[in-house]
């Protein structure tokens, strides 16, 4: 089953790069980002629940928040795609809330990317506004073919074309300030869960509970934690998982 579960983290998050050197500073702004999307999502409703987050760089990200629906969904409601666009804006208020809106780095530009796909959707494919109602503002776009820029048509009013930006940035603002109330008023579950990435690196879905709790994270199955040392009391950095691979130069049977 361990190597089931890895093989299932490896496909749905990617390769973990384990080789990549992130400094103190990236991994603790990483943990923020992270664990502020775990948080939003676990307090928006109807949003799927989280089932691991990790600041091991898997892929091209950083860190990874992984969220899994309880079942197959062919549909999705306005206020489910409201939820996911505050779990979305989690990481980002997360590093405004925690070093400052001159700290925020780039790191949520696939966020804030896909947020904005959402919103426009919502607007013009789903009619899911009051101020547009159900209609469709997009263009067909199954057939490319040289030259179709030139013998299209335009669909839609610039007058119309402006309030569909208006209204995307109306739904955007709206999931941005959601995300900040529920990380405001949760700032103490926000620090322990960027504690317990920073030392454990990944935590899953029964940690995340403990810290939505109240409580402090159990250790990840198998973790080796060694004995603070005696003049500062912090463990030592050599932590980790009983099952992580050992480093390269041990006995061949370990390699």
């Amino acid at each position: 089953m361990d190597h089931l579960d890895r093989a299932k983290d490896k496909i749905m998050m990617g390769t973990e790069r384990r080789s990549m050197v992130m400094s103190e500073n990236e991994k603790k702004l990483t943990a923020y980002h992270e664990a502020g999307h775990a948080i939003v999502g676990r307090l928006v409703p109807e949003h799927d629940p989280v089932y691991k987050v990790t600041i091991i760089p898997r892929g091209r990200a950083l860190g990874v928040t992984m969220f899994l629906p309880e079942q197959d969904k062919y549909s999705i409601s306005r206020k489910q795609l409201t939820s996911q666009l505050a779990s979305l804006f989690g990481g980002r208020v997360a590093e405004e809330i925690v070093f400052g809106e001159d700290n925020v780095t780039t790191g949520a530009s696939n966020d804030i990317e896909r947020a904005t796909q959402i919103a426009r959707n919502m607007v013009t494919r789903w009619g899911l506004t009051d101020a547009l109602g159900p209609l469709t503002y997009t263009e067909d776009e199954d057939e490319v073919f040289l030259g179709r820029s030139v013998t299209q048509h335009k669909l839609m009013s610039d007058d119309t074309a402006r309030r569909i930006d208006a209204e995307v940035r109306v739904i955007i603002e709206a999931a941005h300030n959601t995300a900040h109330e529920l990380i405001t008023s949760n700032r103490e579950k926000l620090e322990v869960m960027a504690e317990a990435l920073m030392r454990y690196e990944t935590i899953d879905q029964g940690q995340i509970d403990q810290i939505m709790e109240g409580r402090e994270p159990d250790p990840p199955e198998g973790w080796n934690d060694p004995e603070p040392d005696p003049e500062s009391g912090v463990a030592g950095k050599d932590s980790k998982r009983a099952d992580q691979p050992s480093p390269i130069g041990g006995p061949a049977e370990q390699h």
